[in-house]
């Protein structure tokens, strides 16, 4: 590979990024001690479906303004999965995973084949066609959803309808998407990524086939936002239209943006701040969106990089 595509940034990789990794872990593990399992796993439901995101716009440099439809799908799929056709819970988040890899595979044939703010309309486009089919289609529930999804028994024998067990299942499943995210940005795919992010032509002028490589990250991301989705609807056991709605993909954008595009570990500590303040805001009503636009306007003037980026920034500039 040429030397042009090697540039890792010390924060990226080595030292660092293996204590931040200890800690965050150190810290899922304790923190059911404290605070509510639920709500930890709704922040690692988040947290994952924002590092998919992140894989495409931090570091493909692509801005997907419907990556909902890989989260709402795949919660739809499970559900209906679980409720429906019985399946264990595994079955169930396989299952929704491997629907929205179908169609993320659709979706970024298409779309590929724009770039910058067309690439992101043609998304935003069929997200809401997405929705408006979850809408109209009768296994979906239409606006009531798909409510009262069975947990069920993981491999048969343990039962997800005690929080800790599920919490267990959720963690893992955390773990397994954000270790694969931390292994493609670190491979060779990754650093040809980041190449055709920071200028495409010359990714093309050295030969590299440059729609096929942002395809493959399309579905990826897909595919993990839809592992997001699944889990998160065994999680409160309802698959609902507000996942799959044009405003869960600009959340997800702020939580990027907010926690530090282009990082490993920003898109989780802006997926904890965002579900943070709508969990502990929720009595504040629509002033909720108000606030969340504010400390957003905040952190674009004060955290260029985002919090773990400016973080990572001083911690690159004192090295």
């Amino acid at each position: 590979m040429s030397n042009d595509l090697k540039h890792t940034s010390p924060i990226d990789s080595g030292t660092h990024l293996r204590f931040a990794f200890l800690i965050m872990l150190a810290v899922l593990v304790i923190a059911p001690i404290w605070i509510y399992p639920i709500f930890l796993m709704k922040v690692m439901c988040f947290a994952l479906f924002t590092c998919a995101f992140n894989l495409l716009l931090g570091f493909g440099g692509l801005l997907s303004f419907g990556h909902a439809m890989f989260l709402g799908s795949a919660g739809y799929a499970s559900a209906h999965a679980a409720k429906v056709w019985g399946f264990q819970p595994e079955l169930c988040v396989l299952f929704g995973t491997l629907c929205s890899a179908v169609l993320a595979l659709v979706v970024g044939s298409l779309a590929i084949r724009r770039q910058g703010i067309y690439f992101a309309m043609i998304t935003l486009a069929l997200s809401q066609m997405v929705f408006f089919f979850c809408l109209q289609i009768p296994f979906t529930g239409g606006e009531d959803g798909i409510q009262a999804v069975p947990r069920g028994l993981l491999f048969g024998q343990i039962d997800l309808s005690d929080n800790l067990y599920m919490y267990v299942f959720v963690l893992t499943i955390f773990l397994f998407g954000f270790l694969l995210i931390w292994r493609v940005v670190h491979s060779p795919f990754g650093q040809i990524l980041k190449a055709i992010r920071e200028n495409q032509d010359r990714a093309t002028s050295l030969g590299y086939d440059t729609d096929l490589y942002k395809l493959i990250a399309f579905v990826i991301s897909g595919v993990l936002a839809g592992m997001a989705g699944s889990t998160k609807a065994l999680v409160f056991q309802l698959a609902s239209l507000t996942d799959v709605h044009w405003t869960m993909s600009g959340e997800v954008v702020l939580m990027t943006l907010v926690g530090g595009m282009g990082t490993l570990f920003g898109p989780v500590m802006g997926a904890a701040i965002i579900v943070t303040m709508q969990n502990y805001l929720a009595q504040l009503g629509a002033w909720v969106t108000i606030v969340q636009g504010v400390i957003f306007v905040i952190c674009v003037l004060a955290f260029r990089r985002g919090v773990i980026g400016e973080i990572a920034a001083k911690i690159k500039k004192n090295l």
